[in-house]
C-alpha cells in the first residue's frame, strides 16, 4: 500500500485538519492533528486512526504503524518546543 492512499483513507474518513505520513511498502508512521483528539487517552486517540484503516492491516496490506496524534494545541507546543532546542 502507499503512503497516499493512506493518507486518502485517513482524511476522508477522518477530516483531520492535519495528516502526516510517511513510510513504504507495509510500515508507516503517521502524525495526525486535530481537536478530535483533545482530552482523550493515548489509547482512545489510536482507535481513532486504526478504524478505517483496519480492513488493510487484515488484508495485510498494512504490516506496522506508529501513530503520533494530538490535539491542535499539543501540536502548536510540540513544534515550538522542537524550534527552541
Amino acid at each position: 500500500m502507499e503512503k497516499e492512499k493512506i493518507y486518502c483513507i485517513l482524511s476522508e474518513k477522518l477530516k483531520l485538519k492535519k495528516i502526516y505520513v510517511n513510510g513504504d511498502n507495509s510500515n508507516f508512521n503517521i502524525i495526525a492533528i486535530d481537536d478530535i483528539f483533545k482530552k482523550l487517552d493515548d489509547i482512545e486517540k489510536q482507535k481513532i486512526i486504526y478504524k478505517p484503516l483496519f480492513k488493510y492491516i487484515l488484508k495485510k496490506k498494512i504490516h506496522s504503524i506508529s501513530i503520533e496524534s494530538y490535539s491542535i494545541k499539543e501540536w502548536k507546543k510540540k513544534i515550538n518546543l522542537n524550534i527552541n532546542k
